[in-house]
């Protein structure tokens, strides 16, 4: 069981590439990554850029019909560990979301398929290598700010996994560039944790499965152990409540089980009276698995559990993020 669970997180974006459910089969003479961006009415671009001596990959979607009369807001959307940029696209749909409400959204590439998140060095050849994921989302802040009116209060980070622990690592990292942060199944990294010490508060909200058997809930071993570790998620709430001087019991709440068939419901606690005007935000999501909430079964439920169908995570994310900027301090 455990070979197969740390197969699926290394897998886990490209699985998302093959699900039926959101993808055709390529007509003929068109390559499947081409198909991919068509089938879905998108226009999404490949780029590079680059960093140091590397260069570094990435997918663009900004809509031809951005405002040219108030800056744009940008989103980062991290893929998981084995996973790429098209993907990610693919199974969180948040290009779909970025051409209705207007803002860009970028899909970057880790080095070999994997992001240097703050866990142990051992994981994977982004951490052998201490690759500096956090100067290469700089330097696409940088490029595509010179590019486009990027708004610098309206940068925001998201993803899943291993894209969800690195989200955790850069908001800590960059915090003075960071607004708002939304981790979806992936906790604050072992043993980063111990020098976590953002400089500015972000606004999070961590979306994460209780029967998650890659990601525990209660933290540890990822995928058994094989993938390094992270810490509870109640302690990673904490962490953030601490660094954003939230004040006060959380607002808690059960939103509606619209599917009673998916074997999960979602219960909410959420913190407010943070420095300049930030929040953090819990979706605890009983019962389902190391997937995206709305999203495809892109493995199935014995390997990574269920997906939650009573909220759309994409949806829930931005209405967060829109209504989340980086305010100045008070």
């Amino acid at each position: 069981m455990i070979n197969w669970m740390a197969s699926a997180v290394l897998i886990l974006g490209a699985a998302a590439v093959s699900t039926s459910a959101h993808a055709q089969a390529p007509a003929s003479g068109m390559s499947a990554e081409t198909a991919s961006v068509q089938s879905a009415q998108r226009e999404s671009v490949a780029q590079s850029i680059k960093v140091g001596e590397r260069r570094r990959t990435y997918r663009l979607y900004a809509s031809h019909n951005l405002p040219k009369d108030r800056p744009i807001p940008l989103v980062f959307v991290f893929h998981g560990g084995g996973g790429d940029g098209v993907g990610t696209e693919r199974l969180t749909r948040f290009s779909d979301v970025a051409e209705r409400e207007k803002f860009i959204v970028v899909y970057p590439d880790g080095i070999s398929k994997n992001w240097n998140d703050g866990r142990d060095a051992s994981v994977s050849r982004a951490h052998r290598e201490n690759i500096d994921d956090v100067g290469f989302v700089a330097a696409l802040i940088d490029e595509l700010s010179a590019k486009y009116r990027v708004d610098p209060n309206r940068i925001f980070a998201t993803g899943i996994s291993n894209g969800a622990i690195f989200s955790h690592y850069l908001a800590a990292r960059l915090s003075s560039r960071i607004a708002a942060i939304a981790p979806v199944v992936g906790g604050i990294a072992d043993p980063f944790y111990q020098n976590f010490n953002p400089e500015q508060p972000v606004s999070v909200l961590i979306l994460q499965g209780t029967a998650d058997p890659l990601t525990p809930y209660e933290g540890g071993g990822i995928a058994g152990g094989r993938r390094g570790k992270i810490i509870p998620t109640t302690e990673a709430v904490r962490k953030w409540n601490a660094n954003n001087g939230c004040t006060g019991e959380p607002r808690t709440g059960t939103l509606p089980d619209k599917d009673p068939t998916d074997g999960c419901t979602v219960t909410t606690s959420s913190w407010s009276g943070c420095r300049n005007e930030t929040a953090v935000t819990l979706y605890t999501l009983h019962g389902a698995g190391h997937t995206w909430p709305g999203g495809a079964q892109y493995l199935p439920q014995r390997i990574v559990g269920k997906v939650c169908r009573d909220i759309d995570a994409t949806e829930v994310i931005w209405q967060f993020f829109s209504t989340h900027p980086k305010r100045p301090a008070r």
